[in-house]
Formats: structure tokens, C-alpha cells, sequence
């Protein structure tokens, strides 16, 4: 995700996160449409395809990740008023010119950290 994130800088890139008992074990890099530097809008097609291999190979979607190129670390309030499913949004930020990944679960228009682990 880091060299993905870091190819598309300075926009925001984005993509998804499938597997089985929160173990990811597939990386979805989907096309951000917006072509912004600060929002990011997943190509449709790519993001169904996707959901269809998840579904097909019987796996979950775990998590949405997207990066913030020139920050915040955090989520910010366009992350949370677009936030449509109950999975782990992952957000790669610059700090100190090194990326940096954070995980977050959003719910009723708040959000608390999660831990992320890297196997």
C-alpha cells in the first residue's frame, strides 16, 4: 500500500482490503477517480469487480484504505460523512516524509483508532 500511496502522491489514492478473520489476504488498489489531492471517489467499476472477486473467492471485505497526502493522520470530516460500511478504513499520511498508516473504525458520525498488526 506504501509504494501505491507514495506512486500517486500528491493525490490521494485509494483501494480495499478482503480476506478471512481479519487476516487481510488480498489488496484491491482501485483508480482514484476524483484525481484530487484531497478526496478521493473509488472508480465504480473497479470497486464492483472487486466486491465480486471478495464474494466469488468467499472472503470479507475487511477494510477501505486511502491516503492523505498532505495530511491529517487522521480521519478527517469527509472520511466520516462518506463512510457507508463497517469495516477498518486504513488512512496512509506523510509524517516527517515517511508514510505513515493509521486504522480506524467510524460509526455514528465519530471514529475511534484501532490497532492495526502486520503479520
Amino acid at each position: 500500500m506504501v509504494a501505491y500511496v507514495n506512486s500517486h502522491a500528491p493525490l490521494e489514492s485509494c483501494g480495499l482490503l478482503a480476506g478471512r478473520d481479519a487476516k487481510v489476504e488480498k489488496i484491491f488498489f482501485v483508480q482514484n477517480q476524483a484525481q484530487s489531492a484531497v478526496r478521493y471517489v473509488m472508480n465504480p467499476i473497479e470497486q464492483l469487480n472487486a466486491f465480486e472477486w471478495i464474494d466469488s473467492n468467499d472472503m470479507n471485505l475487511l477494510g477501505i484504505f486511502h491516503s492523505h497526502p498532505a495530511g491529517p493522520e487522521t480521519v478527517s470530516p469527509t472520511d466520516i460523512a462518506q463512510a457507508a460500511y463497517a469495516v477498518t478504513y486504513i488512512i496512509l499520511a506523510r509524517v516527517d516524509a515517511a508514510w505513515r498508516a493509521r486504522g480506524f473504525w467510524i460509526e455514528n458520525s465519530g471514529f475511534r483508532e484501532v490497532i492495526l498488526q502486520v503479520l
